[in-house]
């Protein structure tokens, strides 16, 4: 049921409400009170198609029915703005690195978008979209991640969640995965919204995909010691946005399989809002087996797939030691949402390549390393 607010805000939204569940098996293995939104469930299968039907929407009343939706994507984006295109009949290009699935190309095409293949990285496909809109005076960028309406999009997830919740019940803390800022943007706004600025959040990447990390580590902020003692990484280099007065981190190279996590560089407003939100952020960095591992204990537990970077958001939660660290565990119990992302990018064969990397690693012994707000520990592999 739409409040009166989320009525004002979003009056023709195409997205879907999408179920929170409890989770019998994470809140019994935590002793606390886990809930799942699970976006997964959207018609693309990603939380990105709410802010990009927003989008899309907004273009379409600005614009007309003329406009020409173009976007630089490296999947999930691209379907949700192919599928927005179709519903309201408007013609869209989606720019794509070299190494994107057939299967995703495919879904894409089938929803009516033209498709052109550009460079090996996201922001090679973007330059090359920009160059296709300088020439299409009927052409507009659907940003992936970095726009205040995409977050306004993003942000619904967060009405709902208060609504879906226990009547009362305000999280301690709210999970999600961080690629280049969009989920953790919209959670942000809608946090805002609806009361819960305080409400800690709980950002996960992976480790070669975690350019919000190295971000938060080049500003003063959560991270433990003085800016000037933490060193930055090889292959990392730091830009000061004099628009938002932050240190964004550029990654050279993305070694991480959680794909869907690709930015080289999150969006300097988000980064941002993070540090100036009165809730904690709490920025945790992972291994991409602990992330694998994750996603087949949940296939066991909850019978649903999901990708790399959804299931980056889940790991903690199946490392009592981890989420220890990440969540208060005394007094009351604690109630914790985490935001299925989603993702197109699973398949059963997928799942089969996770097992035997997840074995491979557990046989050479040894803990897997975890990053948290400046610090390091150690998680077990078998745990």
């Amino acid at each position: 049921m739409l409040t009166s607010q989320q009525n004002r805000l979003y009056p023709d939204n195409l997205w879907v409400e999408t179920p929170l569940i409890r989770s019998p098996h994470l809140s019994s293995h935590l002793q606390a009170e886990v809930y799942l939104k699970l976006e997964t469930l959207q018609p693309t299968q990603s939380f990105k198609y709410r802010g990009i039907t927003h989008y899309a929407q907004h273009a379409l009343r600005t614009y007309g029915p003329d406009v020409h939706l173009v976007i630089a994507s490296s999947g999930n984006a691209g379907i949700a703005a192919a599928s927005a295109a179709k519903i309201l009949k408007l013609r869209c290009t989606v720019f794509l690195p070299h190494g994107v699935s057939q299967p995703t190309i495919d879904y894409m095409r089938r929803e009516g978008a033209e498709i052109v293949v550009e460079g090996n990285y996201y922001l090679q496909a973007r330059k090359a979209a920009q160059k296709a809109i300088d020439a299409d005076p009927k052409a507009v960028m659907v940003p992936g991640y970095d726009d205040p309406l995409l977050w306004e999009g993003h942000a619904s997830l967060v009405h709902e969640v208060k609504q879906q919740l226990p009547a009362g019940t305000k999280p301690d803390a709210i999970f999600c995965s961080f690629g280049g800022g969009g989920l953790a943007g919209g959670i942000i706004v809608g946090c805002k919204a609806v009361g819960w600025d305080d409400v800690p959040l709980v950002t996960v990447e992976t480790h070669g995909s975690n350019c919000f990390y190295q971000s938060l580590s080049l500003n003063d902020g959560p991270f433990v010691g003085d800016v000037a003692s933490r060193p930055t990484p090889e292959g990392t280099t730091a830009e000061y946005n004099r628009e938002h007065g932050v240190t964004v981190a550029h990654l050279a190279a993305l070694t991480s399989k959680a794909t869907s996590l690709g930015a080289s560089s999150p969006s300097a407003a988000v980064v941002k809002m993070a540090l100036e939100r009165e809730g904690d952020i709490r920025s945790v960095c992972i291994t991409d087996e602990m992330a694998m591992q994750a996603a087949l204990n949940f296939a066991e537990d909850h019978k649903m797939l999901v990708e790399l970077a959804c299931s980056t958001t889940i790991a903690p939660t199946y490392k009592r030691d981890v989420f220890s660290k990440l969540v208060q565990m005394t007094g009351k119990v604690p109630t914790v949402v985490l935001v299925l992302c989603g993702g197109f990018k699973v398949s059963l064969n997928d799942m089969e390549d996770w097992r035997r990397a997840v074995a491979a690693d557990i046989a050479t012994g040894g803990d897997w390393g975890v990053a948290y707000n400046g610090e390091t520990f150690t998680a077990p592999k078998l745990q």
